[in-house]
């Protein structure tokens, strides 16, 4: 599972050295956003020490690339030799991108021997979120995911839930559509102080089909992990729902509510079986 991913600034020795301790899923080391242009060549050199530090305690690691094509390829190369799980691709747009990616990294897995990395697309603004499924079908696309801020900046809006709402719904369906995951609430990530806020949005992305949800602040991984996980009553409920069919009925009652195949495969699902 990847309930909780935390972006960590690569250019920041202090967060970089508390990150594995955060108990997020997944650690996303930024060389975009949060990283000055005047320190992304250091923070991108950092890498080779920063991947192993995050994810000495299990995390799977991601690094966040710049989408500027003179940045790119040499942060994604970094990020292979470091030893990373996978690339967050930003302001995606075209299955291109993704593909020439592959294409480069090809080159050098094959000599380290190592896995093939994985990619999220994040996508941010109108067009690619028209066009999400064209992207999801792209090489090696695990996920995808919305930029909230940028999304609402090229579209003239502001990045609350009820502009955010159907784009971030569409850039879901088009990864389940194709078996991916889907990271995302359907909301902002930036007010990360909204505790009550963020618990009811990541119930209600879970209730919509959501693996998990990035944040930026270490205080929400623990709100986001236990938003995105079944509770104890629900793993009743499955428990008693599997147990219950192993009798062959084709349909049964629990709870006072019918149960048939696509039930049993949900609580299945819900109990990784």
């Amino acid at each position: 599972m990847m309930r909780s991913l935390l972006y960590v600034p690569a250019s920041s020795e202090r967060f970089i050295a508390k990150a594995h301790e955060r108990g997020a899923d997944a650690i996303i080391l930024d060389l975009e956003d949060s990283v000055l242009p005047a320190d992304k060549l250091s923070a991108r050199a950092e890498l080779a020490e920063a991947v192993p530090a995050v994810g000495r305690n299990g995390a799977k690691v991601f690094v966040r690339i710049n989408a500027d094509a003179g940045l790119m390829f040499a942060d994604a190369e970094a990020a292979c030799r470091a030893g990373a799980f996978g690339l967050y691709v930003p302001k995606a747009r075209q299955a291109q991108t993704f593909a020439d990616l592959a294409a480069f990294l090809n080159r050098i897995e094959v000599p380290l021997r190592r896995p093939e990395m994985s990619f999220v697309a994040l996508i941010e603004d109108p067009g690619a979120v028209l066009d999400a499924r064209l992207i999801a079908k792209a090489p090696r696309v695990m996920a995808l995911s919305a930029g909230g801020e940028d999304l609402a900046l090229a579209l003239g809006a502001q990045p609350v839930p009820e502009v955010l709402r159907l784009p971030k719904l569409l850039i879901h369906y088009a990864a389940k559509a194709e078996g991916l995951l889907s990271f995302g609430m359907l909301r902002s990530t930036a007010d990360y102080a909204d505790h009550d806020g963020i618990v009811a949005a990541a119930r209600e992305a879970r209730m919509h089909g959501f693996d998990g949800a990035s944040c930026v602040h270490p205080a929400v991984v623990g709100l986001l992990n236990d938003g995105f996980s079944p509770s104890a009553a629900e793993l009743d409920w499955a428990r008693r729902v599997v147990e219950a069919a192993q009798t062959g009925a084709g349909s049964f009652v629990i709870d006072e509510r019918m149960v048939d195949a696509p039930v049993i495969a949900r609580a299945r699902r819900m109990l990784g079986i």
